[in-house]
């Protein structure tokens, strides 16, 4: 009845295609394979990575690759093979059954479930045989086998308590919280005092970008002026992209740092770690003018432009391995860097040494050449850099993972769009523009797929997939004030509404008709990225405050009160959510009312970032009335000019530049 084949050649995955000629009769996640399961009764062998995983492809190689391994998992086993940025509802679920066994989770994660999907056991990578400390995976199938033979009611015991602990933590019910200023400043003391104040980032090795704990510190320091949680932000982000884990020749931010000094990465780049790092680049150069920053944005989208974009889409990722061998693509030997006078600065610079500065290869980085703001040692190292970089394009490329994940390209139209704006780069809201609108064109009946590839779509989306667009629209719009990209955004939130709201103000991360999970979670957990439910909140706030629809705000309160209340249950993984929470204490509105779209009050309120402020433009006609606060009352605007909103209270209206920059600068901390 079923297949004794391999099913993985026509899925949409790059992942799971990269095993479609292994000898294990793979089958993709999804009814087929549940249904095969119960049917035959064997239990369910799921194993959960990405692409660009440098683990999964080494476990591939030494088990899935090899015929004694995969005849025992044919036999006793429905093997299932789940690409992790495709399914990240299916990820999260088993993650978290795998930390409730009290294992560390990562990829590739290697679970065994009962053939209604149950869980009962796991880990991650394993070798065949046993070594590095780890049982073989030949002992683990043939000891999961005798269980499942000799002792279900074992394992119906386990699977009965993983799920209560499911159940209790993904799709947790809890009053809801209330909106109060000492929440969010406590947990932002809390992530301060983790904080490694030398080296920037968390304390100790590894070290991840973790883009959630950076907004946290940087919308404290906005809301309440606390230099040290600023100058933390600032010496991470730094010190990451004055280190090894940033691609000093080609531009784009690896996944994280093996070591603590952000020397070693491991060597994949992410498009979302990549997206909030333009943003959070820009934030900094605002602040602070070093031009490190604004360098790092413009390398960064050069890198997006040449490797990533594919049909106007961006691409999800490249891998940490060429030719077999991690990070192969990126290093350098000394001999391949002339010892010429030419490159002697460079090689002072970049941390160039005959031993080499990780397993006798070169990693460029500049941990210890201090400040970058000096444009005439910039105007002397990039003939050298270009030089170099024409050196390395000779060399076989990292695999790059061509699927485009809805979500993720939010997250970098919104970065570009803002960025673009921001340092007057109207290429860049092109690219922006460019992507968002193929995303609209992959869409059926109004959805949108959570993966493209070729002609190939995943649906249906998650709701981190319309969250993630609602707000690349709203910040196109504050790129262009085209009022389409609001109207456009309001129709995904009635599709977030109808297939992924639970209740008044609840949403979960799987579709409605998504029949293939064991539970539907929310989507409360930040992973590298914002949580789902944090996505929406500041989804639903900034469309409020762009169409000035109060029922939605408060929606957008509801919504977050209810989560916070979740938070303060749970208290682990969810700084997103208090981080677009924060958002709805005081919300910020700049009203532009001028005759046009490049009028000097629009260019200087792009040039004043604020991630906490919405824009608005209103064309400018002479003794027009218009309402600033919805039910406040329409006022006569006599003139062009600005007006700053927070919360229902306008401030009397700016009528020049640098009154505008004057005040905006006011509103910020020094």
């Amino acid at each position: 009845m079923y297949p004794e084949a391999n099913l993985l050649g026509d899925e949409s995955s790059p992942y799971l295609r990269q095993h479609a000629d292994n000898p294990v009769y793979w089958r993709a996640w999804g009814r087929n394979a549940l249904d095969e399961a119960r049917d035959t009764g064997k239990p369910i062998l799921l194993s959960v990575g990405y692409a660009a995983c440098h683990w999964c492809h080494v476990m591939a190689h030494e088990c899935f690759e090899d015929l004694e391994v995969a005849e025992l998992m044919n036999r006793h086993f429905v093997n299932v093979k789940v690409d992790r940025e495709e399914r990240p509802d299916i990820d999260q679920i088993y993650m978290a059954a795998l930390g409730a066994m009290g294992e560390q989770g990562g990829w590739p994660l290697t679970m065994f479930l009962t053939p209604d999907a149950g869980p009962f056991w796991g880990g991650t990578y394993f070798p065949k045989t046993s070594r590095y400390g780890r049982p073989g995976f030949m002992d683990i199938l043939a000891s999961i086998h005798r269980v499942w033979q000799s002792d279900k009611q074992k394992i119906a015991n386990n699977v009965t308590a993983l799920t209560r602990h499911l159940q209790a933590n993904l799709a947790v019910e809890a009053e809801p919280g209330t909106l109060d200023p000492e929440i969010f400043d406590q947990f932002a003391t809390n992530i301060f005092a983790a904080m490694d104040t030398e080296k920037g980032g968390l304390r100790g090795a590894p070290k991840f970008p973790n883009a959630p704990f950076m907004d946290t510190l940087w919308l404290s320091w906005l809301r309440n002026g606390d230099r040290q949680h600023r100058d933390a932000f600032l010496a991470s982000l730094g010190t990451m992209l004055q280190g090894g884990i940033y691609d000093h020749l080609g531009g784009g931010l690896s996944r994280y740092a093996v070591d603590d000094r952000w020397l070693v990465p491991h060597f994949e780049k992410m498009l979302y770690d990549n997206a909030h790092m333009i943003r959070h680049a820009l934030w900094a150069f605002d602040a602070t003018g070093d031009d490190l920053f604004r360098r790092r944005i413009e390398e960064t989208v050069g890198w997006l432009q040449r490797e990533m974009l594919i049909d106007g889409r961006f691409a999800s990722s490249l891998d940490a391995d060429s030719e077999g061998e991690e990070g192969k693509f990126y290093c350098w030997s000394a001999e391949e860097i002339p010892d010429s006078l030419e490159f002697t600065l460079f090689r002072e610079i970049y941390d160039v040494t005959p031993e080499g500065n990780w397993e006798h290869k070169t990693i460029l980085n500049r941990l210890a050449a201090g400040s970058a703001d000096r444009p005439e040692l910039e105007q002397q190292l990039e003939p050298i850099r270009r030089q170099l970089f024409e050196i390395r394009e000779k060399r076989v490329h990292p695999t790059r993972d061509e699927k485009a994940l809805t979500d993720w390209n939010g997250l970098m139209i919104r970065a570009l769009a803002e960025a673009g704006r921001a340092l007057e780069q109207p290429d860049w809201v092109l690219l922006a523009q460019t992507a968002y609108h193929q995303i609209r064109a992959s869409m059926k009946d109004g959805r949108v797929p959570h993966s493209v590839l070729g002609e190939s779509r995943l649906f249906p989306g998650l709701s981190s997939d319309y969250a993630a667009m609602i707000n690349a629209a709203v910040s196109l719009y504050q790129a262009t004030f085209e009022e389409d990209y609001i109207a456009e955004a309001a129709q995904w939130l009635d599709i977030l509404n109808a297939d992924h709201r639970t209740g008044p103000d609840e949403y979960s991360f799987s579709a409605a008709r998504a029949d293939d999970v064991i539970i539907r979670i929310r989507g409360d957990q930040d992973e590298a990225i914002s949580s789902a439910t944090s996505q929406i909140i500041e989804a639903l706030t900034r469309l409020a405050i762009a169409s000035g629809n109060t029922d939605l705000l408060e929606q957008a309160e509801r919504v977050a009160a209810k989560a916070v209340g979740r938070v303060l249950h749970q208290r682990y993984g969810q700084a997103g959510i208090l981080n677009s929470a924060s958002l709805l204490l005081e919300p910020i509105k700049l009203v532009l009312v001028t005759p046009t779209k490049d009028h000097e009050l629009v260019q200087a309120a792009a040039r004043m970032v604020d991630p906490r402020r919405t824009d608005i433009w209103v064309e400018w006609q002479h003794e027009q009335a218009i309402e600033l606060i919805p039910g406040g009352g329409a006022i006569a605007i006599e003139k062009p000019a600005a007006y700053l909103c927070r919360g229902f209270s306008c401030l009397p209206p700016v009528a020049s530049a640098g009154e505008l920059e004057e005040l905006l600068q006011q509103r910020r901390p020094g």
